[in-house]
């Protein structure tokens, strides 16, 4: 074989399609990759396939095979065995024939701030990935299918760093026409431009016809060979598999117009089979790729000279500007929201600023808060705190309710990671968990700037006002503070707290939220008796309660109890209210009488 700089001179390669696809057809099941220990004949046999249909290059079955993605199935512990497999299957089917290249994909999570994974963490799994690679080396490297470019600038730089075999970094675009009319791909081929790599380019997601009008704006600046590498047209999924209908004479028809458009590379991602390949191979052998235009500087494209900018909540703009008050309404379950919509309408009557609405708070099934905020809001007329847990949605489906929630107009958001699905109602069900609260924080921080976390504009400025939890009696101060600190740092507005019962823990946490340059409001709970005292302070984590509260509560005669938790709890508000800055009153069962009990004590004071 001619050096792969070389054989890209010379004109269309192709390279192969989906392991994985011709795996499930042969009964195999997820994780493929696997399969290079569990079914490796299988795997020989899906590499000559795609070699006798035509491809000259081949990827090793690694793509998933990082520490971090094992991790999720717990095969981890056959990292080095993986790679190292897939490697010599590979070679044994390629023999001297074709290039085999090694496929990295991203580590499976995101990565902080948005997600949890640390940098440190991705590059250790990218470095660990390819050493076992490089054991016995391949031609060259392909990155692909990575999305969060923050992520495949690492990728890329460790591997630099590992070696001096070529490398194809592939992205992958979520086409639209406002991705496109943004030039969202020249942008980033421009960037990948400069990265020092053998070819760029695209590959997953989107067919061969709308994965066009992306390698046309990638070529446009570029001097680096391209590669174009679609699904075959959109998945449907049926009895638990996921499949693709799309012939392969219109999927080769439609990727002969990626070469004419100058796509240098060419083959396939899921979905694709060694028949597409064929069908491919033969339409495009011979062709050079279409002519490229002169390389300039990225195409200025119009856009809207201002962008829509929402108006913020009103108890966002008198944040640290005047005292409120939050109060937390439980919701029942089921339908009827008559008693919440009572006690929010009193309250309002009360003068508090805000309600408070949990999200399946300890994983009990509960009404979409959603739903919830919208009717408060629309019904009685005062301003809605939602809870937003990352529980139960992955990161696209977050970023969705969010979207909807600010279109019914909800724009006060605590962003929580959630409890688990484990101790709840349900808990067999699948905890997501694709993001925590601080990665919450920073895509409610993009939405507030105008885009999606893929870069996208989503045409205005949301302006959510973003509230976050701080526990200063946490088991690990320091590390709860380090988290404080970078929800503040990711673009949190206000501080909420856990229920306090002393004013040497308030002034605490005063101190700490006026470190990070935030507004705090005061979690305060009314007891309403010795069991509820002992339950709380007991069995629920971050909760506090001072023995001498905790004595009184016990001596109290039974029917006189909650009103000395109410009378507890007005007593310490009326002491902290000179130094703080709001109160966020939870009252048992969301009673909203006791709520007004308890801040009847400053009412005079609100007031003036």
């Amino acid at each position: 074989m001619l050096p792969f700089a070389d054989r890209l001179k010379k004109g269309v390669l192709g390279i192969d399609g989906a392991m994985g696809t011709v795996l499930q057809d042969m009964g195999l099941h997820p994780p493929f990759d696997m399969a290079c220990l569990t079914h490796p004949e299988q795997v020989v046999e899906v590499h000559k396939r795609y070699i006798d249909a035509g491809a000259e290059i081949i990827e090793t079955a690694s793509y998933s095979s990082n520490r971090v993605k094992l991790s999720m199935t717990g095969y981890e512990e056959y990292l080095e065995e993986l790679n190292r497999r897939s490697m010599e299957l590979a070679r044994e089917a390629a023999g001297e024939r074709v290039y085999v290249f090694a496929s990295m994909g991203p580590v499976g999570r995101p990565l902080a701030p948005v997600g949890s994974i640390p940098d440190d963490v991705a590059e250790a799994a990218f470095r660990e990935q390819a050493s076992a690679l490089l054991k016995n080396p391949p031609d060259g490297f392909i990155l692909e299918t990575f999305y969060d470019m923050h992520e495949f600038r690492i990728a890329v730089r460790v591997v630099k760093e590992m070696t001096d075999l070529p490398i194809i970094a592939c992205k992958t675009f979520i086409e639209d026409g406002d991705t496109l009319a943004q030039g969202l791909p020249e942008r980033v081929a421009a960037e990948m431009q400069e990265w020092d790599v053998a070819v760029i380019g695209t590959n997953c997601t989107v067919g061969p016809q709308r994965m066009l009008d992306i390698v046309r704006q990638m070529v446009e600046v570029s001097r680096l060979p391209i590669i174009a590498m679609p699904t075959p047209g959109l998945p449907q999924l049926a009895r638990g598999r996921i499949l693709y209908d799309t012939t392969p004479e219109y999927f080769a028809k439609n990727c002969l117009r990626l070469v004419e458009a100058g796509a240098t590379i060419i083959g396939g991602c899921c979905g694709v089979t060694p028949d597409h390949i064929r069908a491919v191979s033969a339409l495009v052998k011979g062709v050079k790729p279409g002519s490229r235009p002169v390389v300039g500087k990225t195409k200025e494209r119009a856009v809207p000279a201002e962008i829509l900018e929402l108006d913020r909540s009103q108890f966002g703009m008198n944040l640290g500007r005047k005292f409120q008050i939050a109060v937390e309404l439980d919701l029942p379950r089921g339908l009827d929201m008559t008693k919440v919509l009572t006690g929010a309408a009193a309250l309002k009557e009360k003068g508090v600023s805000i309600i408070d609405i949990s999200d399946g708070a300890r994983a009990r099934l509960r009404m979409n808060p959603v739903a919830v905020a919208r009717l408060i809001q629309e019904q009685c007329g005062i301003e809605v705190m939602m809870h937003f847990s990352c529980r139960d949605r992955n990161l696209l489906a977050i970023q969705a309710d969010l979207l909807g929630a600010r279109a019914l107009g909800i724009n006060n958001i605590l962003a929580v990671t959630g409890d688990p699905a484990s101790i709840g109602d349900y808990p067999t069900a699948t905890s997501v968990f694709d993001i925590d609260s601080i990665g919450l924080v920073r895509v409610l921080k993009r939405l507030n700037e105008g885009v999606d976390m893929a870069g996208n504009s989503i045409g205005v400025r949301t302006n959510f006002t973003i509230a976050v939890a701080f526990d200063p009696r946490s088991q690990n101060l320091e590390a709860e503070v380090d988290r404080l600190k970078r929800k503040a740092e990711a673009g949190a507005h206000v501080v909420y707290t856990q229920p306090l019962f002393d004013v040497e823990t308030v002034r605490y946490a005063v101190a700490v939220c006026g470190e990070v340059g935030l507004p705090l409001m005061v979690g305060v709970l009314p007891l309403r008796s010795t069991r509820h005292a002992e339950f709380m302070h007991n069995e629920v984590p971050g909760i506090h309660i001072p023995d001498w509260i905790r004595k009184q509560m016990e001596d109290a005669e039974p029917d006189q109890a909650a009103d000395l938790g109410i009378a507890l709890a007005r007593n310490l508000v009326a002491e902290i209210h000179p130094f703080t800055q709001g109160l966020y009153l939870m009252p048992p069962f969301g009673n909203h009488r006791v709520a007004e009990a308890v801040i009847e004590v400053i009412q005079d004071k609100m007031k003036s």
